[in-house]
């Protein structure tokens, strides 16, 4: 008796199911988690009352939205050097897996609507801190990676934006808050992007990235930024004890925590290792959770 020809029925599941992992892929989604969850962060700690969910969820859901547009948009532009790098090569444009005018439609539609989302149920001054988030990543940064190591201090602006859009959208404006926020993941992103800088320079080298431990190979400036910044965020990240947004829970949590991040940023900078630039990653993917969880618990 002869089987049902079930092979081409087979075959066509895993082709829409592939379809769209590779459509969920472009938005970067680990990333899009962080900017959740400081965006939803940085609501909370705005919001003046009681937490108003109905408006809670989709100034969170805009915000991601844009950055996951922005992720989308970033990889068509930079299809051509992501498969020169390992770590980057299977990415769906560049594997051929989704076309450029294909990716390209899909982020203005995920920017548009997050745009959209966040002028209709938050506040225009939100929408046009996510319009800034992506101007400032499309159009300034990511053309600037292929020419100057100063473009992660300026990948740095949009990436910690997220938290000031959801202060903006519960708390109606900007305030010394919103500025404290933003000051702690601009800060905290420069030893975490060293980190990445360092243990993936050959990756970028063949990419063509200026990155700093590229145009100086032995990273004693690499390692210099890492603890600079380290060194700088520590006293930063005790304003929101100083201007009694959070207790003195949140002060005894940062500082240690700031004092790991900065002990192990300055191990870095003296030893330039890929185990000491893991470890300081590592560290940097532990310290941010950390201080967010310890600032909302303990919000006064």
């Amino acid at each position: 008796m002869k089987d049902a020809p079930a092979v081409p029925v087979s075959l066509d599941v895993p082709k829409t199911s592939g379809r769209v992992a590779d459509y969920i892929e472009l938005t970067k989604l680990r990333l899009n988690v962080l900017v959740v969850a400081t965006s939803a962060a940085g609501y909370y700690l705005g919001a003046t009352g009681p937490l108003d969910w109905w408006r809670m969820v989709p100034a969170v859901a805009g915000t991601a939205l844009v950055a996951g547009g922005a992720a989308v948009l970033n990889q068509v532009y930079e299809r051509d050097t992501d498969a020169l790098m390992r770590r980057t090569r299977m990415r769906p444009l560049p594997d051929g897996r989704v076309l450029p005018d294909e990716a390209r439609l899909f982020g203005l539609i995920l920017s548009v609507l997050g745009l959209a989302t966040l002028a209709v149920w938050a506040n225009l001054v939100a929408a046009a801190l996510a319009a800034t988030t992506l101007i400032v990543y499309l159009i300034v940064y990511t053309p600037m990676k292929r020419r100057s190591p100063l473009a992660t201090l300026v990948g740095a602006v949009p990436g910690a934006l997220p938290p000031i859009i959801g202060w903006t959208a519960s708390h109606g404006s900007l305030s010394a808050g919103a500025a404290a926020l933003f000051a702690i993941v601009f800060l905290w992103q420069i030893p975490h992007f060293m980190a990445i800088a360092w243990l993936y320079r050959d990756d970028y080298s063949q990419a063509g990235f200026p990155m700093l431990p590229v145009v100086e190979p032995d990273g004693r400036k690499t390692g210099r930024q890492a603890a600079v910044y380290a060194a700088v965020l520590l006293p930063v990240s005790l304003v929101p004890w100083l201007i009694g947004l959070s207790g003195p829970a949140y002060l005894g949590a940062a500082t240690a925590l700031g004092a790991v991040l900065l002990a192990l940023s300055i191990r870095f900078a003296h030893s330039r290792t890929d185990q000491s630039a893991r470890v300081l990653f590592l560290a940097s993917i532990i310290y941010l959770p950390l201080i967010w969880i310890t600032m909302i618990w303990d919000k006064t």
